[in-house]
């Protein structure tokens, strides 16, 4: 998933009076700009642009006043372009308000800020505190130990996750992490993009880390328990399905074939259907056309768990997908919505 922002414009602010570089001597000069702040700044990214009409040095202008207070100073991009940048340590993951210039006090020795407006910026996300916050609200098979109390619990703290499930820590410990995008936090995001009807993408965008600040903000926890499907490719082939850490439900089942296989690893559940029509090739390369699946749920490309009539379940049989008989199909369905992890052992 991806862990940053592009920086965004989130605000145009007035005018400002200030002095040129070609007023220096005693009169001070009115000057209209245009202030823009950033959304995510960081040391790379500025915090605000200001743009003149004409020719202003970065040098005359105070530094910029923020609240936590940040270490800033002046880059000339042009003649009449100017951004501020951070240099100093940014201490506040939550954000920034910054009093964005209205007007400056100039003579020939520099200028003082005269009037502001304040303005925020836009919350600083981080891969950690995104899963903080999944933690927080139930949506992982983790939970999450602050090591510093705080009374909102939207704001990022120090602490670590711990495993809820110790019957789901074998398969998923090894696919988790809190530095690097991984499988375990896609399927809790799209699992709270689905229950909030956000776009499922599994990326927290602006409008998911939004939801996510204030889900956490007002304790809107995930309204059902963790749900996790294992299947095993070992003769007779099982699925499992885990509710809450504990193995709830057991089917016989059937996996691909060779030329056909169900490849191992984790996957989310990404798409489903009550009912469809499943159409392909077969490795012998005759089309196939089946009407009437029902109970599918896609984890990987074109692999789903279905049912599908055969004459026998637990041995290799399908073209990829995990076949169930319909009525264990059925059962399973309810517990796999969009962001549920499944697990194809070999």
């Amino acid at each position: 998933m991806k862990q940053k922002f592009v920086a965004g414009l989130i605000g145009v602010v007035a005018v400002a009076t200030c002095f040129t570089s070609a007023a220096l001597a005693s009169t001070p000069q009115v000057v209209t700009a245009k202030a823009v702040l950033f959304s995510n700044p960081s040391k790379h990214r500025p915090l605000m642009r200001i743009i003149f009409p004409q020719a202003v040095k970065a040098s005359a202008l105070p530094e910029l006043q923020t609240t936590p207070a940040l270490t800033t100073k002046w880059v000339q991009l042009s003649a009449n372009v100017v951004e501020a940048f951070i240099t100093g340590a940014m201490p506040s993951p939550f954000g920034y308000s910054v009093n964005v210039p209205a007007s400056y006090q100039c003579a020939s020795g520099g200028c003082t800020l005269n009037a502001s407006t304040p303005q925020l910026t836009t919350q600083h996300y981080t891969l950690p505190w995104a899963a903080q916050l999944l933690a927080e609200l139930k949506y992982l098979p983790l939970a999450f130990v602050p090591t510093v109390v705080s009374s909102n619990p939207a704001v990022w703290v120090p602490g670590h996750f711990v495993w809820k499930y110790s019957l789901l820590t074998s398969t998923l410990q090894s696919q988790w992490s809190t530095t690097r995008p991984s499988v375990v936090l896609t399927g809790a995001v799209m699992n709270f993009q689905n229950t909030l009807g956000l776009p499922v993408t599994g990326v927290v965008d602006p409008p998911t880390w939004t939801a996510l600040l204030s889900a956490a903000l007002h304790h809107k926890y995930d309204p059902v328990a963790y749900n996790y499907v294992r299947v095993s490719q070992a003769v007779p082939e099982t699925l499992t399905l885990y509710i809450a850490g504990r193995p709830v439900y057991k089917s016989l089942v059937n996996t691909g074939i060779p030329g056909a296989t169900t490849a191992p690893g984790t996957y989310p559940v990404y798409l489903r259907y009550v009912t469809t029509t499943m159409r392909g090739t077969n490795p012998n390369g005759t089309p196939y056309n089946d009407t009437g699946i029902p109970w599918v749920s896609y984890f990987n490309g074109g692999d789903a768990l279905h049912g599908f009539i055969r004459s026998s379940y637990g041995t290799p049989q399908s073209l990829g997908c995990v076949e169930m008989p319909f009525a264990n199909a059925g059962k399973v369905w309810p517990h796999t919505p969009l962001g549920t992890l499944v697990t194809i052992l070999p």
